[in-house]
């Protein structure tokens, strides 16, 4: 199935799944999509029943999009430096070439505040940065609470698939002793959607062709199979000690032709649009809006 977070002509938002053009409204069972992921596979089963009988279904056309997972319990996980190319582009650039690849993921956060659905603008301020930059993602959604969970056994905890973009404010990224958290969290820095896919409908994680396109020039594509950690691994290494939740959102890495390692740089600005496509998935767009971030809320 394809379950989306949507805000229909009642104007509330409401958990659905996409049939065909058409969303079928599933808040007669669920609260929320994420009160449907805390239901495991029985609430999966009442998904399917309603999707079955579409007793009430709007056109998706009529309807808006919001991030499937509009509010985490808690941050966004990133994985850094996943994908070999990316890996040799940056870290490997940085230190001359010499690189060795790493023994362990490098994770870091994106704050809850970041999460945006597609079709919503990206915050643009000029006067707080001009070096965004785009990162297509794959993102996995846990389904159940798990902790230090083997890799042979981490995608039985997988509820499904989703695009992200990990936008990232590169000058702000580098201003904090070489940590990311900042640079990675403003807001509306992490478009996710536009819905989640099932895990059983992604048989093999490691075999999806991911894309990011800027106005409609190709400036990311790659397969997951080129990962330097598998999902897999990921859920091994993030729940080690560690417990993972229902709704948990993992970004899983960008590949390489990210717009800071290309030559000369290219940022994104006001107007752009960025779209993220991912195979079996879907494609997320959004476009980015001038808005001024100074501003005290």
């Amino acid at each position: 199935m394809k379950l989306v977070t949507y805000r229909g002509r009642g104007g509330t938002p409401r958990p659905g799944a996409v049939v065909d053009d058409t969303v079928v409204d599933l808040g007669s069972a669920f609260d929320s999509l994420l009160s449907l992921i805390d239901g495991g596979g029985t609430a999966l089963e009442s998904a399917a029943k309603v999707v079955r009988a579409r007793a009430q279904a709007e056109p998706l056309s009529a309807v808006q999009l919001l991030a499937p997972i509009p509010s985490p319990r808690r941050d966004v996980f990133c994985v850094g430096w996943n994908y070999l190319k990316h890996f040799k582009e940056g870290q490997g650039k940085r230190l001359g070439g010499d690189e060795q690849l790493p023994e362990h993921p490098a994770f870091f956060t994106k704050a809850t505040l970041s999460v945006i659905g597609p079709e919503a603008p990206i915050p643009y301020d000029a006067g707080v940065s001009t070096k965004v930059d785009y990162e297509a993602e794959l993102a996995v959604i846990v389904g159940r609470r798990v902790r230090s969970v083997s890799a042979n056994r981490a995608l039985e905890y997988v509820f499904g698939y989703s695009c992200g973009n990990d936008v990232s404010v590169r000058d702000v990224q580098r201003q904090h002793g070489q940590q990311w958290v900042k640079g990675k969290s403003f807001d509306g820095t992490c478009p996710l959607g536009p819905w989640i896919v099932t895990a059983d409908e992604i048989p093999d994680p490691q075999r999806l062709t991911v894309e990011c396109r800027v106005n409609g020039e190709v400036k990311q594509h790659d397969s997951t199979e080129h990962m330097i950690f598998t999902v897999a691994r990921i859920m091994e290494e993030l729940s080690l000690g560690m417990t993972l939740l229902p709704g948990d959102i993992i970004l899983t890495g960008t590949p390489d032709g990210v717009g800071f390692a290309r030559t000369p740089p290219e940022f994104m600005k006001a107007g752009d649009e960025v779209i993220v496509a991912i195979e079996g998935v879907g494609e997320l767009r959004n476009r980015l809006a001038a808005q001024d971030l100074r501003a005290t809320l």
